[in-house]
């Protein structure tokens, strides 16, 4: 498979950046989107010039850190997957595919494909976590949690944090990741203690950063590798209320 690529480059975030057009011939149908993005770079450093710098660690579809625009969304056209997990079947030979950082004043671009995400670690820091007493480990179940809260529980849980809401949101809000980490704890036990301050915290910690607003516009959830769904919004403004009333 062919394909033109336009990518972009930006040497740092204080410089003006722009797109790149690339050709990368015989790429293989099975190809993962970084195994493609491997093998230009691999052209490129065989040319004497600078590869293409993109985040990745996993390549499971895990860490998260695969944040890319492609072709208009981040992870490109499939649903919920990760970029790592998108494979070059995807697309048709001869395409030209468009790849780009994520968009947010949030996350500033480090370089060419790579952006600071590290806005989502300073709301975790506020009160993304339970404080328990350290001792003896308890017994698994000590604390009787009902099925249905705990399924609700490790479906947030999920969320690995690679902001795709975010660039997919048109006010660049990240209520869906914050709504997902404040559910993960809300819905159980163990988390009720912190409730109140936890939700503030964060809530109060989002704005200062720079996120927008959420207006319910669903393309967080649709974009989301996760599928973290949207009822999640919905609990974080239940649990934000009863925070400031009582």
């Amino acid at each position: 498979m062919d394909f033109t690529l336009k990518i972009w480059r930006q040497e740092n975030a204080k410089t003006k950046g722009k797109f790149v057009t690339y050709q990368i011939n015989n790429i293989s149908a099975d190809c993962s989107f970084l195994e493609m993005l491997d093998q230009l770079n691999e052209q490129l450093v065989d040319k004497f010039e600078k590869p293409v710098c993109f985040d990745h660690d996993c390549r499971e579809g895990i860490c998260g850190m695969c944040s890319l625009y492609i072709n208009g969304r981040p992870h490109g056209n499939d649903s919920g997957v990760t970029t790592c997990q998108l494979h070059m079947r995807h697309f048709k030979s001869g395409d030209t595919i468009v790849v780009e950082p994520f968009r947010a004043k949030a996350f500033p671009i480090i370089k060419d494909l790579v952006i600071d995400r590290s806005a989502f670690d300073k709301i975790i820091q506020e009160g993304g976590y339970v404080s328990v007493n350290t001792g003896g480990v308890p017994d698994g179940n000590a604390i009787p949690i009902p099925k249905a809260d705990a399924d609700l529980a490790m479906d947030a849980a999920a969320c690995i944090g690679c902001g795709a809401c975010v660039a997919a949101c048109k006010n660049a809000s990240a209520m869906l990741f914050v709504s997902a980490k404040v559910s993960q704890f809300a819905l159980l036990p163990q988390g009720r203690v912190e409730a109140k301050r936890r939700v503030d915290l964060m809530v109060s910690k989002m704005d200062d950063l720079g996120f927008g607003n959420c207006t319910n516009t669903g393309a967080c959830e649709a974009e989301c590798p996760k599928e973290i769904k949207l009822s999640n919004i919905a609990r974080l403004f239940r649990e934000y209320y009863v925070s400031k009333i009582s």
